[in-house]
């Protein structure tokens, strides 16, 4: 793991999430964010120095990322091209951008793309030196960001940024690609920019916890209207109708657990500052109705260190159980809070015992900004200085111990680290060939209904 590194989606779960965070977040990062930052004096040149932005994926997390995009106080940006399968998904968010920020959104008929090639054409309205932001559903990453690399992009992608072995394969070989071309790679994983959290990974690297023994996280709340999908309607593709619900699709996501435990899993990795080598976990479907996604309900995680340290991740989706969106560490002279309601603000706390109660407190965190905000403000800042800054290879090593967890609980098998990276199975392998009116990667039967998960009987394929 990167040990110099100090560093959501917009799914309905417990805390705050991005769409909640962006309404305050262009009052309080200026002074905060950007404390520590030698600017540039060209910053402000004027039109010269302006940084333009192509968006690849234009639902609600492309609309998100374009809004802290647009908000970055290093210097003058503006958004020349956009690119989407759904029309009606690209033109509400060029209007709530357009709306939002007017002057910063340049984007005129011409530079609005709609197909599976999309992405090329807003890419080719930009200079190298530019940033393409990724937010399409993850199977198309690695598609996307090798055309950015030719192109000389820098580059801002959502997490996770892999869903399988192969894939991650491919995000690692293009990382090292980037690197040589020396780009500038941001990964959506917001909490390693967290403040507070930063301040506790060093502190947890100076000894103040000890050893770290135990590491749990839980992520419970109701069930996300994406992840839980009924039947295809008849007036459309199975291909659309999955990408339009991405979150329901192994393939297309990895599903609700790839998706949402990320964040959890990686910033207990970060404070542990190393990688499981193993996971084994459980999981199961119940309520399910007319429910056709491949999602389980609830997911427990064991994840295993190298020194034998265990992290337990936990996630469920059901309504009216109890909630918890948080995650913790336990160490051999104390325990903290790594997170404690959500992605922001953390609440990151340090207690003298394992009592997490406010009269064992010996130290607290303070959040300021917004770390959706902070990651840009720290991206942008590296491309106005030409520092070195490339996330890819942690993104892709993040992506990669969740889907271990995932293929864990989907198999009912104890998986390594090294098992899945090595796999030859690849859900979408011939995704970049997609087209408007194809096929899909995976079909339904003849009841709608696609393949789940069956632990013990689909050992290899049904991760």
């Amino acid at each position: 793991m990167d040990k110099t590194s100090t560093k959501t989606d917009s799914s309905n779960s417990v805390g705050v999430t991005r769409r909640e965070l962006l309404k305050t977040s262009g009052q309080i990062v200026a002074a905060s964010a950007l404390a520590g930052i030698s600017l540039p004096q060209y910053v402000y040149a004027g039109e010269t120095s302006t940084v333009q932005l192509a968006l690849v994926g234009a639902g609600g997390r492309g609309t998100g990322a374009a809004q802290n995009a647009l908000q970055t106080k290093l210097g003058p940006v503006k958004l020349a091209a956009m690119a989407d399968v759904f029309p009606e998904r690209l033109k509400l968010c060029h209007k709530t951008l357009s709306d939002q920020f007017k002057e910063k959104v340049d984007v005129p008929q011409d530079r609005q793309f709609i197909g599976f090639d999309g992405y090329k054409n807003a890419m080719d309205c930009l200079k190298p030196g530019d940033v393409v932001i990724l937010t399409t559903p993850v199977a198309f990453r690695w598609v996307h960001f090798g055309y950015a690399i030719s192109k000389g992009l820098n580059v801002f992608m959502e997490k996770p940024t892999t869903v399988d072995g192969p894939s991650t394969r491919k995000m690692l070989a293009l990382y090292e690609e980037s690197m040589k071309k020396n780009l500038k790679v941001g990964v959506g994983l917001m909490c390693r920019h967290c403040e507070a959290r930063g301040e506790l990974w060093q502190r947890i690297q100076d000894g103040q916890l000890g050893d770290i023994i135990t590491l749990r996280a839980y992520r419970c709340a109701g069930p996300t209207a994406s992840a839980f999908s009924k039947k295809k309607p008849d007036n459309m593709s199975e291909l659309m109708y999955q990408i339009s619900r991405f979150h329901s699709f192994l393939w297309l996501s990895g599903g609700a657990f790839s998706d949402f435990l990320i964040h959890n899993i990686d910033e207990c990795c970060w404070m542990k500052n190393a990688w499981p080598v193993e996971a084994k976990g459980y999981g199961g479907r119940h309520y399910r109705g007319d429910y056709i996604d491949q999602n389980f309900d609830s997911y427990t995680t064991e994840y295993t260190f190298a020194d034998g340290t265990k992290l337990i991740m936990e996630g469920r989706c059901m309504e009216g159980a109890s909630t918890e969106f948080a995650s913790y560490a336990h160490g051999s002279k104390g325990s903290a809070i790594i997170s404690a309601s959500g992605h922001w603000p953390s609440k990151a706390r340090i207690f003298k015992g394992h009592k997490m109660v406010d009269d064992e407190i010996v130290w607290k965190g303070e959040d300021v900004v917004n770390p959706y905000q902070g990651e840009w403000e720290h991206l942008m800042n590296a491309i106005r200085q030409d520092k070195p800054y490339n996330e890819a290879k942690r993104g892709a090593e993040a992506s990669l111990v969740t889907s271990m967890g995932r293929m864990a609980c989907h198999t009912g098998r104890t998986i390594t680290y090294d098992e899945i990276l090595n796999s030859d199975h690849e859900f979408a392998p011939n995704v970049d060939q997609l087209v408007i009116d194809g096929p899909s990667p995976l079909l339904g039967d003849a009841e709608g209904k696609y393949p789940v998960p069956a632990p013990g009987i689909n050992k290899k394929r049904e991760y």
